[in-house]
């Protein structure tokens, strides 16, 4: 297990704790927040299990996605949804 899935499942244990603390007070804006980190945590444990998979032959991309996580969690997981819906809909044969 490498960093990037350490602190993505920090991340997402984080979120949930913050979900069930909203839920328990009532508090819409902290259960989305622990939403919000789940899913992060979830791309961060995804991005980092595809990192130690391709970290073999493929150095210099790996870097750049990894800084790109980094700076943008957000951007990196609104990605990995587009990229995992477009990859089930072409194994189902949708186009």
């Amino acid at each position: 297990m490498n960093d990037d899935q350490l602190s993505g499942e920090g991340r997402d244990l984080t979120g949930k704790v913050k979900e069930t603390a909203g839920d328990f007070t009532g508090n819409s804006s902290l259960q989305s927040e622990g939403l919000t980190d789940q899913l992060t945590g979830k791309a961060q444990k995804a991005y980092g299990a595809a990192s130690e998979a391709l970290s073999g032959g493929v150095g210099p991309l790996v870097d750049q996605a990894k800084g790109f996580a980094r700076k943008r969690p957000f951007a990196a997981a609104a990605l990995l949804g587009v990229v995992g819906v477009a990859i089930l809909n072409t194994l189902r044969g949708r186009r």
